[in-house]
């Protein structure tokens, strides 16, 4: 029986074209790149620094960010522009924009840029909700790695962590992610399977300064308080207590024969702060403990709000949950020269942090 050369080249093609096709989680990345990653800015930071001769030697650095609005307004990390001298923002039709820093927010290293660009060449992020996340749940990331084009990576959220430390900063409630977020990532957007801005990413682990896996994203919730604070005031408006505190361990406990395992020790007390309008009492004296030097002799909050109170960063976090003016109760074991430490309550109306 003859075949035709037509028939076997239809049958190849078929079988190439069978091979080629997408997968309908590829058709979702593929769609969702081409709807959004327009809304996915570069951003240069000018910045100048000086030789031994006191000679200007200007040097550049990038980020990603993402459009929030057709008003130019756009959502990056504050480390990414950290130092400007000038801000330029590149959108994804080739048109480059001088950017006005509107705020900052170090605690979450989030900021907010403006760029008068006409609202016909915004194409703005979707936002999510970020209160439902689960581990193990697909993510995406688009960003400007290294200053090229733009790029999409796919993965999986790794873990929900309550803190992480980036350099001298302490960030809290981060979404882990293994999408591979390489330099130049930062500030650009964590996308869930349907397009929604989820998180901003903003720092990764690393051995060797390139990506191993582990990423890190502010959750979007908390930038969407961060940026209409800054829209509104230009900073972030955080609870203030006025205390200066150090975690108390089972180890230490032992060590100062103390009645309780965990806690925060009060250390200072701010003056003039809602701890000491509300009577709180600060350490009294330096006891060395091993390496170590406690200043011990002040209040130990064991409770807040009627939560247990573990560790200084617990009391912080709780702390940043609140407004100013909110009430906050506090549980204590106050230490008495006669009886040692006694249980007490006291009330304090939190202030705003100072700035």
């Amino acid at each position: 029986m003859r075949v035709s050369l037509l028939a076997i080249a239809a049958a190849g093609l078929a079988a190439a074209s069978s091979v080629w096709a997408l997968t309908g989680d590829e058709e979702n990345n593929v769609a969702i790149y081409r709807r959004l990653n327009a809304g996915v800015v570069n951003i240069t930071n000018r910045a100048v620094a000086y030789d031994f001769f006191f000679n200007p030697i200007p040097s550049d650095s990038s980020g990603s960010g993402v459009i929030l609005d057709t008003q130019g307004h756009i959502l990056t990390n504050q480390h990414v522009v950290q130092g400007a001298q000038r801000l330029e923002v590149s959108l994804a039709d080739g048109t480059k924009w001088v950017a006005k820093l509107v705020g900052t927010d170090p605690q979450t290293d989030l900021a907010v840029l403006r760029i008068k660009a006409p609202s016909e060449a915004l194409t703005v992020l979707p936002l999510g909700d970020s209160s439902s996340l689960q581990v193990g749940q697909k993510v995406l990331a688009i960003g400007n790695p290294f200053g090229l084009e733009h790029s999409l990576s796919a993965g999986i959220i790794s873990s929900l962590r309550k803190i992480v430390k980036a350099g001298a900063r302490e960030i809290e409630d981060v979404i882990q992610t293994d999408a591979a977020i390489n330099p130049g990532n930062s500030g650009g957007p964590l996308l869930d399977s349907e397009g929604r801005v989820i998180g901003i990413n903003t720092a990764i682990f690393s051995t060797s300064g390139g990506n191993i896996g582990i990423g890190f994203a502010i959750p979007i919730n908390t930038a969407k308080r961060v940026v209409a604070d800054i829209r509104t005031h230009g900073y972030v408006i955080y609870a203030y207590l006025g205390t200066e505190t150090q975690t108390l361990t089972p180890a230490l406990a032992r060590a100062l024969e103390l009645p309780v395992e965990y806690g925060a020790i009060v250390v200072r007390v701010a003056r003039g702060s809602p701890a000491a309008k509300a009577g709180l009492q600060g350490g009294t004296r330096q006891v060395v403990i091993g390496n170590a030097i406690v200043i011990t002799g002040g209040d130990i909050v064991t409770g807040a709000d009627g939560m247990k109170i573990l560790t200084s960063e617990g009391l912080r976090r709780l702390i940043h949950k609140h407004q100013p003016g909110d009430l906050m109760r506090l549980e204590l074991l106050r230490s008495d020269k006669k009886d040692g430490y006694k249980q007490s309550e006291v009330e304090v109306k939190l202030s705003e942090m100072p700035r």
